[in-house]
């Protein structure tokens, strides 16, 4: 195969907010996943952030599907809730969905991955971080396949990207073109490349989050919205930098 040949590196850049949105914009990613709640592993966007975050113009925009937060083993009314989001998105012009579950024995919920699937229609659709706590990866990758879907969000059963890079390449030489491997999962600048050549992958996922303070003047520090000590006065953002860097990185040969 020819070097020209050879498809240039996607970055995804995980935003849970219309700030990270520009920012990842402006950082040059080729793709979003679009969420809210990144604190709790990712929920899905309300409908007004969805359609906020496609006036941005960014050249791909794929939301997360996800109900609440915890395991994802999902009632027969959550997956009613999920259908219902996924219309919702790709009615509103995402280009794909963010989806994944699973039974209570950690094996691929088939019937309801494929309601969902058939709910996005022709909308790209990508399996997500569930598949990093099933019971059997390789059975997984299989029956993922045979569903439809389009890629899966891995960090190869492991804590990061980097640690899982073993696994990764394994399960990428199983797919055999089939479906596309996407590495997630402490992705940064500094690993990226390293990543890409390790597991022979051309798709990484990043939050590539930084804290930012708030523009509150006035603050009742004693007072929590949620969890008692958090600070209500920061929050992680995208920052467009991070996105750049993580860019060059792997559009560096090594």
């Amino acid at each position: 195969m020819s070097r020209t040949s050879i498809p240039s590196p996607i970055l995804e850049v995980c935003c849970g907010d219309l700030e990270s949105v520009v920012a990842a914009k402006a950082g040059g990613a080729q793709r979003i996943e679009l969420c809210s709640a990144l604190s709790e592993g990712g929920l899905t966007p309300s409908a007004g952030l969805i359609a906020e975050a496609l006036r941005q113009g960014i050249a791909k925009v794929h939301v997360l599907i996800r109900p609440r937060n915890g395991d994802f083993l999902y009632t027969e009314s959550e997956v009613a809730v999920m259908e219902h989001d996924i219309r919702a998105a790709v009615a509103a012009g995402a280009d794909g969905v963010v989806i994944g579950a699973l039974t209570e024995d950690g094996e691929i919920d088939i019937p309801t991955c494929r309601r969902l699937v058939e709910a996005a229609g022709s909308a790209s659709v990508t399996f997500h971080r569930a598949f990093d706590l099933c019971r059997n990866p390789e059975k997984a990758l299989e029956e993922i396949i045979a569903l439809g879907c389009d890629r899966i969000l891995t960090s190869g059963l492991a804590q990061s990207a980097l640690a899982g890079a073993e696994r990764l390449a394994s399960l990428n030489r199983l797919a055999a073109g089939r479906i596309i491997l996407l590495a997630g999962g402490g992705v940064n600048p500094e690993n990226a490349r390293e990543i890409m050549n390790l597991t022979g992958l051309n798709e990484l996922h990043a939050s590539a989050k930084t804290t930012t303070g708030s523009r509150m003047k006035f603050r009742r520090e004693a007072v929590n919205m949620g969890e008692a000590g958090k600070d209500e006065y920061s929050r992680q953002v995208t920052d467009a930098s991070t996105v750049a860097e993580i860019i060059r990185a792997m559009n560096t040969i090594q």
